[in-house]
């Protein structure tokens, strides 16, 4: 981050109050241009390089990833890592969470001069939020609601925005609206959800709030909610009367749908890591948005579904983007689809969704049980157009195959849900062992036992023992005597004697020390793999 002298901080930031601290729709119009398409913030998502590429594609503004205001404040490598912009990446707007308005200054101080407004997030449902006391968590506290947002009011030299979430009821939601206009929010999103609406439980926006807090207040309001589709921006336009509309999910799986477009997959992969290597980003978010990128597809590709989970670089991520590229261009070329219909013209099926093929962005929908039971009934029904020539055998197998595949990766899915809980679990409990044991010593690296500070593999008396004789019992069914492991502390990369708890060849039963040259394997070595420390 560059770094200015503090006149020409102060120069600046005196400027860019006369210039720039425009209200309302004065605001709107002349910082923001009047956007109508925009980039909703999304945590670790709508980054940098991710802002580029979506406004080659028709947005008209983005917002930061939600950055957290106290973390911001106090420390420059987070500020680093996670906020960067440049000259092309405007209009631009930073959302902070907080809980505290004067921790919210701090931050939002640091970044004035290089955003045209700062947004304070009030409406993330997530538990990081809950635990962390902000986002939607703060709705049932409207003082410190309204502190959050005049101190930026009056203190910052650029505007301040809100985003929230509707309450079950429409009054409470437009005088909440009401309130944070009153204290100084100059633009304010709307997400048409309640604070329980998230996950598998995410449902339809409320547009019908949206319209009523459109009407109430005199600011100008964006709508986030329910896009999945181009065409579904001016639908909700009309619905409401609001100025823009925001898209988040939709972004992501389509990074051109304000261009009303459904591109090649590998397309938008290979322009977005030209980015990231004009502008490096973390290869957590590379790697996130890939994954959403070729979500309808990538399932397919085992293979290249795993590379893409382990890489770590460039050239890794450049190689799975080729890898899809060489197998999903020829089914494009050979398929009717043409790419250049616009969105908008494509039909929609009785469900209100899109029939694309699998190569192309398309968005990610929760469906209803119901809408999920139809759809698969219509698969059965309705042949696909590289099914023509199938027999109807070989069709009704293909089916078979498909629905067992399906089977297959929710299967695989709760697997993977379970060992990820299951670690989580033992994590936290040696977590809470090392917590309850501090100050008397590291924990073992087999079991919650204080290990011996002087033990060679880091282990406590009783895992150290076992694994020593387990080792040599091992070792001694392969062949090698008492005598060869004598005087050795590792033998074959096992290890078999330890400075705190001895040596595994005397641990074996029946050892004598009057007979070490013994040949005879010991009474319960049955061949076995030696144990890993």
């Amino acid at each position: 981050m560059a770094t200015t002298s503090p006149a020409a901080a102060a120069a600046a930031t005196a400027a860019v109050t006369t210039t720039r601290k425009l209200t309302g729709y004065d605001f709107y119009r002349r910082v923001l241009k009047s956007a109508k398409h925009i980039v909703a913030p999304m945590v670790d998502q709508s980054e940098h390089t991710w802002r580029l590429l979506s406004a080659r594609y028709g947005s008209h503004m983005a917002y930061t990833p939600m950055l957290h205001a106290r973390l911001f404040s106090e420390n420059a490598e987070y500020r680093s890592e996670f906020f960067s912009t440049s000259e092309e990446d405007r209009p631009l707007i930073a959302q902070f969470c907080a809980n505290d308005p004067e921790t919210l200054l701090r931050a939002a101080k640091l970044i004035e001069d290089q955003c045209d407004a700062v947004d304070i997030n009030l409406g993330c449902p997530q538990g990081i939020a809950k635990r962390g006391h902000y986002g939607s968590f703060l709705m049932e506290e409207w003082d410190l609601i309204y502190k959050l947002v005049n101190v930026l009011h009056e203190n910052l030299a650029v505007p301040v925005t809100c985003k929230i979430r509707v309450y079950p009821e429409v009054e409470k939601t437009v005088e909440y609206a009401k309130m944070l206009e009153k204290a100084g929010c100059q633009l304010l999103t709307v997400h048409g959800r309640l604070r329980e609406q998230k996950g598998h439980n995410t449902g339809m926006a409320d547009w019908s709030k949206i319209k009523a807090v459109k009407e109430a207040v005199s600011i100008p309001v964006f709508a986030n909610g329910n896009i999945l589709y181009y065409e579904d921006i001016q639908k909700c336009i009309d619905a409401t009367g609001v100025d823009g509309v925001m898209s988040a999910e939709g972004n992501l799986y389509n990074p051109a749908i304000f261009g009303n477009i459904h591109p090649p997959v590998w397309q938008m992969a290979e322009e977005y890591l030209a980015l990231c290597r004009q502008y490096p980003t973390p290869p957590s978010m590379v790697r996130g948005h890939l994954f959403k990128i070729f979500r309808s597809c990538i399932n397919d590709y085992p293979d290249q579904r795993d590379q893409l989970a382990k890489a770590v670089k460039m050239d890794q991520f450049e190689s799975v983007t080729a890898q899809l590229r060489a197998v999903l261009e020829p089914i494009a070329q050979a398929s009717s689809w043409d790419v250049t219909v616009p969105s908008s013209e494509i039909p929609n099926d009785a469900n209100g969704y899109k029939k694309l093929p699998s190569w192309v962005c398309q968005p990610y929908m929760r469906d209803p049980m119901e809408v999920a039971a139809k759809q698969a009934q219509d698969a059965v029904a309705e042949p696909r157009e590289d099914d023509a020539v199938l027999t109807p055998e070989e069709r009704e197998a293909k089916l078979a195959e498909e629905a067992q595949r399906r089977e297959e990766l929710v299967k695989a899915r709760q697997e993977r849900k379970l060992a990820k809980r299951k670690r989580k679990e033992v994590q936290k409990e040696r977590e809470a062992v090392t917590k309850k044991t501090s100050g008397r010593g590291v924990s073992c690296t087999k079991c919650f036992n204080i290990s011996s500070i002087k033990c060679a593999q880091g282990l406590c008396k009783n895992c150290c023992s076992e694994t020593l004789k387990q080792n040599a019992i091992g070792l001694h069914a392969r062949g090698i005597t008492i005598d060869a492991m004598k005087d050795q502390a590792v033998v074959e990369d096992l290890q078999v004697e330890c400075p705190a708890h001895g040596k595994g060849w005397k641990l074996m039963v029946p050892y004598s020390a009057a007979q070490p040259d013994a040949t005879a394997m010991p009474a319960e070595a049955a061949p076995a793999e030696p144990a890993q420390a």
